[in-house]
């Protein structure tokens, strides 16, 4: 099992206190773009052009993990 499959079913058990670069980890196995230049948020896109905006400060806080879990499905 590969560490971002390892990592998705962590949160999916439990939404609290995980990073951006978990996200990013998890976001690029799964085949989804994202952009951070050094701003207050990163975005992730998916190939059908759905997109999420997630605070960089940490930890991130549970609805944004809830709702990059819906982005991945």
């Amino acid at each position: 099992m590969a560490k971002a499959d390892k990592l998705l079913d962590k949160m999916r058990n439990n939404p609290r206190d995980w990073r951006l670069d978990q996200l990013k980890t998890v976001a690029e196995h799964h085949d989804i773009t994202w952009e951070h230049e050094g701003g207050s948020h990163c975005v992730f896109r998916t190939a059908n052009g759905d997109q999420l905006s997630v605070p960089a400060k940490r930890p991130i806080k549970p609805v944004y993990v809830k709702a990059f879990l819906s982005l991945l499905d």
